[in-house]
């Protein structure tokens, strides 16, 4: 397995990917002809399932997510295979009895994970001991991984998500047997500058390898790379171009020429890559309806006012479109982040984006808090960890 001894580039095309631009929608058909020549790019390592994959492969694809991760192992013999695992979650929206961790932790290496991406949506460590111990009994590759938010003016520090929040996590983490730290930006909302003021800190904290998975949904997210580079970053997350940009992550091909001859040049072809990315193209046409949008612009710059995820975005969408409220989109953005800010600033990750998410779409749909999902109910009686800040209130007490 890498062990991220030099710079190396993890390959989200299978994974995150598809789930931001295409509701996690990619067929395994559609990946198979690919899977083995994208093993030998000399990838750091490949995000193949998790997150929301498992939930979509069943619920509207009608594929066995265990066959899918299979297929993947057998296709990909020689690049380690990672995973998105949410800590006590799992891959689902609720907290899962310890055996239950413990068992689909195990099924999960056996049938062919490598590396187990862990993380919490509240960054609560409480939430996240049981995954990681599972993880190290089965001798696989712990990352553990810090959410990355902001609390409202789109820059690192204030009240809650400071410098010295993060470092403080880190240490905990790394203390917790953690292999490696992964920074999961899922909205796009760290900025070149934070990178580097963030990287090189964590740098003097820790001496476990760092990893930084972004979105480029601000449109930061190629500077974001690149400052966290100069920074030291051991791995960075990127895809093939057809499935790049957007709400999705940063796409390889430029990212490998401008590393050419560089102290941290990942050595990847890039006539290979652009192949692969010809063969994408090919396929993604049937896709088409998940990238359909008014907007012209390939970046979102309100992002970093709403801090809404890639793949939440998408997803968002495709509710509304289901409602025949498309046409509320901006109405909801803006509930978002008062929403957040209610709750107590969760970052907005999975589950918690799905409820701040939907609790907005019924905030404006039906009024505020005229409906509440169960989940929100849970969130507010600690049944999802420890918010980051105080609950409103008021909100608490009308609910």
């Amino acid at each position: 397995m890498n062990t991220f001894n030099s710079f190396g580039i993890t390959d989200t095309t299978f994974r995150d990917a598809h789930q931001s631009l295409l509701a996690t929608r990619l067929e395994m058909k559609d990946m198979e002809p690919i899977a083995a020549q994208m093993d030998q790019v000399g990838f750091a390592s490949m995000e193949v399932w998790g997150g929301a994959t498992f939930d979509a492969t069943t619920r509207y694809l009608g594929e066995d997510p265990w066959e899918r991760l299979r297929q993947f192992k057998h296709l990909i013999t020689k690049t380690p295979l990672s995973m998105l695992l949410r800590g006590q979650s799992l891959v689902g929206y609720k907290a899962y009895a310890d055996d239950v961790v413990d068992a689909f932790v195990e099924r999960s290496a056996t049938n062919g994970i490598d590396i187990f991406r862990v993380f919490d949506a509240l960054n609560d460590e409480w939430n996240l001991v049981r995954a990681a111990e599972a993880v190290k009994n089965n001798d696989k590759h712990l990352q553990m991984t810090i959410c990355y938010s902001v609390t409202e003016n789109g820059k690192m520090g204030g009240p809650i998500y400071s410098l010295d929040y993060y470092l403080d996590k880190a240490k905990v983490f790394q203390d917790m047997g953690a292999d490696s730290l992964c920074i999961k930006d899922m909205a796009g909302l760290l900025s070149p500058y934070d990178a580097f003021d963030l990287i090189s800190a964590l740098k003097k904290v820790v001496t476990v390898p760092l990893q930084l998975h972004t979105h480029y949904t601000s449109g930061m997210a190629s500077m974001t790379v690149l400052k966290a580079i100069e920074a030291g970053i051991d791995v960075v997350d990127a895809c093939l171009a057809p499935l790049a940009l957007r709400t999705s992550q940063p796409a390889v091909e430029p990212l490998v020429v401008t590393l050419r001859g560089t102290e941290n040049d990942p050595k990847l072809d890039l006539d290979t890559l652009i192949s692969l990315g010809d063969y994408l193209e090919s396929i993604l046409p049937k896709y088409s309806e998940y990238l359909e949008t008014p907007k012209v612009s390939v970046i979102d710059a309100k992002v970093l006012s709403h801090q809404i995820p890639g793949g939440m975005s998408s997803n968002l969408i495709s509710q509304l479109k289901e409602a025949g409220a498309i046409d509320r989109l901006d109405e909801v953005l803006k509930d978002i982040s008062l929403t957040r800010k209610e709750l107590g600033y969760p970052p907005l990750v999975t589950p918690m984006s799905q409820m701040v998410g939907s609790q907005a779409v019924s905030n404006v749909l039906f009024g505020r808090y005229k409906m509440v999902s169960s989940q929100v109910k849970e969130y507010l009686t600690g049944m999802y960890g420890r918010p980051p800040s105080e609950v409103d209130r008021q909100i608490k007490d009308a609910i």
